[in-house]
């Protein structure tokens, strides 16, 4: 299905109940602080809806993109934060900085995944426009911290069930 079509934050459910016992860091970027504000208010309130208490939430904002892993690593290092989100957006300018950044961030992100063994989820819009952005934080295409949010539960949950078979 085309996602010109689809609201992209219908994750599905979760049904499983979640322990009031994760503490979830989010780092977000202040570059493009229209759209990432809007992921940030996304992501808080599905947590919040999922019974993650406010005093749970570690939120820390950093200056751009680049430096959500690094932001990342540091809630890891000093909080032992369960999972991580990493909330930003990157918009296609004229040059190929945009190529760049956003292959780093993707890159570094996946490694926090595998050097930590904890969630740390990439909630970065990576966008052509503008338009595009905001139609996925909060328009018509979801809210993408809605998502980010709903996937730092479940891989907390995929998790928790695994360890409890062992």
């Amino acid at each position: 299905m085309s996602a010109k079509k689809v609201n992209l934050s219908d994750y599905g459910k979760i049904t499983e109940q979640v322990s009031d016992d994760y503490t979830i860091g989010i780092v977000v970027s202040e570059w493009n602080s229209e759209i990432t504000n809007a992921l940030l208010d996304g992501a808080v309130a599905t947590l919040k809806e999922l019974g993650i208490k406010k005093s749970s939430l570690i939120i820390e904002h950093v200056p751009g993109s680049f430096e959500l892993p690094l932001g990342a690593q540091y809630i890891i290092d000093s909080c032992l934060a369960d999972a991580v989100i990493c909330l930003g957006c990157v918009i296609q300018g004229e040059t190929r900085h945009f190529d760049f950044i956003c292959q780093a961030v993707s890159h570094q992100i996946a490694q926090l995944n595998m050097d930590y063994s904890i969630p740390v989820i990439f909630g970065v819009l990576t966008t052509d426009t503008m338009q595009q952005a905001l139609d996925r934080a909060g328009g018509k295409h979801g809210n993408k911290g809605v998502e980010a949010a709903a996937a730092a539960i479940k891989m907390l949950q995929l998790r928790d069930r695994l360890d409890a078979n062992n």
